[in-house]
Formats: C-alpha cells, structure tokens, sequence
C-alpha cells in the first residue's frame, strides 16, 4: 500500500472512531494511550474476521461444513466404513452425521433435504432421486460356532437348504430374505425364513445357541458375538455378492456433497457425472 493511501485510510478510521489513535511530530509517529487500547481491542476481532472468512471458503469449496449420510446395513466393515474413514481423515473440518434407517424413512430425508445422500444396499432406483451404483460387498452365512458348516472356509448355497433363517424385518433383513427366495427355492419349495421384530443384533446375539442360522452382508462381520462365526457364500459363479447405490437430490446444492460424490467417484473409479446436476 501506498504512503499516503495508509495516511488516508488511518485518518479516516480515527475521524470514525471519534479519537487519534497516533501522535505526528516532527519526532515521528506514536502511538496514544486510546490508540495502543484500540489496537489491543481490534486484533482479536480481525482475526476472528480471517478465520469466519477462511471458513466461509471452505463451506462453500465443500471443504468445511455438514454432511447428513443415511444408511441402511452396518458400517462395522465393509467398505462404507473404509470410505467414511478415509474421508474424515481427509476433509477433518466437514462435520459428518450418519442415520441409520430403514430405506422408506432414508427417502423421506432425501426429500425434505434433512439427508444429504442415502447409501442403500441393494440396486436402487427411486423417481425424483438420482442413483447410482457404488460398489460391491460379500454375503456370509452367520452360523453357530458347533454347525456343522462351521468347520469350512465357504459355504454354497446348496448347503443352506433345509436350514432355518432367522432375519429381522427391519432392513436390510427383506433384501435378505428375498435373496433367500432367489437363491434357494426349489421346485415351489421355499426356504424357512422367520422375520423376527428383533434389531440385527439381537438376532446375532442368540444365534451361538439356537437351531437357526442368518445371513449378514459384509458391513456386519466387524461387530463380534458369542459362538457366531462368518463364513462366505459361494455360488456358480464365486462369492455371492450384493451391491451398494447412492441416492441423493439434484436440488440438494450443499457443496460438501459435491466433494463427497467426487471422492467416491475417484475412491471407486465409477464414471458416473454429478458436477452438472448440482449447481
């Protein structure tokens, strides 16, 4: 800054303040005992001023802020729990919140705007919502540690015929149980399948010593529970898999969200486009 742009600017700040805040003398300039006060006063209060600043730009660049993220299965593995783990380390400042829920009430968030984006398992698909696919995850039979299937690496899905499935009727248990039905029915023979009130983990919990079995998606099997081991599914073609899908508004213009569907895109290498939708 200029000589005399500076005196200008202090002229005018002290004609605004109503007092001087330097002595000019042909000694030089120093600073009045109101001065020294004001100038102890207004530090604080401009670097309060950089910092909302700084956080403002940050908001807006998606780099501080909020994200609501509404899930349907466990996070105790997986890879949405290695995805929310990897992001906070790189984005601290960005304040995520998860909810987890059935899918009806996720959907209800994304369109009030009060979830910013909903992971459900499944291949998803909702009108007014933009999905896409994330990422795939294993399916493993939850078994009694003294079943005999226990003793293998893997189970197939020939093994579990005749077997009793114990589900909850909160989600994910009805993908589940419809995996179930797909899978091993045979010749209008169903499998036994009871869907029981229970949260996930009551199930889990009584499993080691009940005459039933369940089975779990690959977010579960981090959470451990007596007696309970986890084998992997096999069917013809390898490990049963189930797939992930994001889902969240176009209109949701929350530039933290816009940050998060990028670091997904790369974290995943998927190709699908956001920027143009989110403006």
């Amino acid at each position: 800054m200029e000589q005399s742009t500076l005196s200008r600017s202090i002229l005018k700040l002290e004609r605004s303040i109503g007092m001087p805040i330097f002595e000019r003398s042909r000694a030089g300039v120093t600073m009045t005992l109101a001065g020294s006060a004001f100038i102890r006063g207004s530090k604080p209060m401009v670097a309060s001023a950089d910092k909302l600043v700084a956080m403002m730009r940050a908001a807006g660049q998606g780099r501080a802020g909020g994200l609501m993220l509404g899930h349907n299965s466990p996070v105790s593995a997986g890879n949405l729990r290695a995805t929310l783990m990897s992001w906070r380390e790189a984005h601290p400042d960005v304040e995520v919140e998860c909810v987890e829920a059935d899918r009806s009430v996720l959907l209800a968030g994304l369109d009030t705007g009060e979830i910013d984006i909903a992971i459900l398992m499944g291949v998803a698909g909702h009108d007014g919502f933009r999905c896409e696919t994330l990422w795939s995850e294993r399916i493993l039979a939850a078994l009694p540690a003294l079943h005999p299937l226990a003793d293998r690496d893997v189970v197939h899905w020939t093994d579990l015929r005749g077997e009793r499935f114990l589900l909850t009727v909160a989600d994910p248990g009805p993908e589940m149980r419809d995996m179930l039905l797909g899978r091993l029915s045979v010749s209008g023979a169903k499998p036994d399948i009871r869907m029981h009130q229970s949260s996930r983990e009551t199930i889990l919990s009584v499993l080691g010593g009940s005459s039933g079995v369940s089975i779990v998606c690959e977010g579960s099997i981090g959470a451990h529970y007596p007696e309970v081991v986890y084998r992997p599914i096999h069917g013809e073609q390898g490990p049963a898999l189930t797939g992930y899908s994001g889902c969240w508004s176009d209109d949701n213009s929350n530039p933290a969200l816009r940050r998060f569907l990028g670091f997904i895109k790369a974290r995943y290498a998927l190709s699908f486009d956001f920027a143009s939708r989110l403006q």
